[in-house]
């Protein structure tokens, strides 16, 4: 979740390794590796996809960090440049079949003991495009803005707006579907 400690942290490695301090990029990158590769594969649905991704992204962020206005938007300038990464990946090779997906919600075994709208939504997560859950990721689990989802998609605020709107929407029917 989003936290003000955590974001102070990041503005602070990013302002360090500006000043040149290597030490300080590489805790920024420890710190943001696995977000990102998540990210990045939530995307591209495939592993080698998301690691190519990743790396890309990194040698972007490296040398963009002179750039970057407000350290304190690390996270979402950090998203962005991954999304873009991965887009740019979606248009040199076509998005795998369906079935082909991994899926970055991966099946966990089901437990007699569980509510059977938390199966039914974990259920419903994988079928999403990347796009979708790659949203419902940042806004739900990293705890982002809309603004901030917004910075990181490349997307006008409105439009994330109204996809989580829709998002939420469909999978509340897919959940109404499952209790009848």
């Amino acid at each position: 979740m989003f936290d003000r400690r955590e974001t102070v942290l990041d503005a602070w490695l990013v302002l360090r390794s500006r000043e040149g301090d290597a030490r300080a990029f590489a805790r920024l990158a420890e710190r943001w590796q696995e977000r990102l590769w998540r990210h990045a594969y939530r995307l591209t649905g495939r592993e080698a996809a998301a690691w190519d991704v990743l790396q890309e992204s990194w040698l972007s962020i490296s040398s963009g960090l002179l750039r970057l206005r407000d350290a304190e938007r690390f996270g979402p300038w950090a998203y962005s440049i991954v999304t873009r990464r991965a887009a740019d990946e979606a248009r040199r090779r076509p998005p795998p079949a369906s079935g082909d997906v991994e899926s970055a919600a991966a099946p966990t075994p089901e437990r007699p003991d569980e509510d059977p709208r938390v199966r039914a939504l974990r259920d419903a997560l994988p079928r999403l495009p990347p796009e979708a859950r790659a949203l419902l990721w940042m806004r739900f689990v990293e705890g982002y803005d809309l603004a901030r989802i917004a910075t990181a998609m490349g997307l006008p605020e409105g439009t994330v707006r109204s996809r989580l709107h829709h998002l939420k929407r469909k999978l509340r029917e897919q959940l109404e579907r499952t209790e009848r």
